[in-house]
């Protein structure tokens, strides 16, 4: 039984790992910082969660260890990579990076016109 649960948590690091092929993809080929950004925060946790979730698991069912550290790490980095991922497109914004020509449409614009009205 051992050897199943093995193989199921194998799985669940590899898609983890794949995720992040898929991460590093997304980086190398969206067209501007703001999608990049996107791809690198977004599946990026995922793919980090699938790994650790996978290891934890593993030791936990077939080594019979409890580490409270790997569910900490899961909760940080669900926590803090989103978050991460958002500050740097709004700096990026506020610096006057360029939006990709295949933009439609940009809602900060207006925001920050309303802004600079009031000042």
């Amino acid at each position: 039984m051992n050897e199943i649960y093995s193989y199921i948590f194998i799985a669940i690091v590899v898609i983890g790992s794949l995720l992040t092929v898929v991460s590093a993809l997304g980086i190398l080929r969206f067209p501007d910082v703001y999608t990049r950004s996107h791809a690198a925060s977004k599946t990026s946790t995922l793919a980090v969660t699938f790994v650790l979730i996978g290891t934890f698991l593993y030791f936990w069912i077939v080594k019979g260890h409890f580490n409270s550290r790997i569910l900490l790490a899961v909760i940080f980095i669900f926590m803090t990579a989103p978050v991460a991922g958002h500050l740097i497109s709004r700096a990026a914004y506020n610096t006057g990076a360029k939006l990709s020509k295949m933009t439609v449409r940009d809602d900060l614009s207006k925001t920050r016109q309303v802004s600079e009205d009031n000042k």
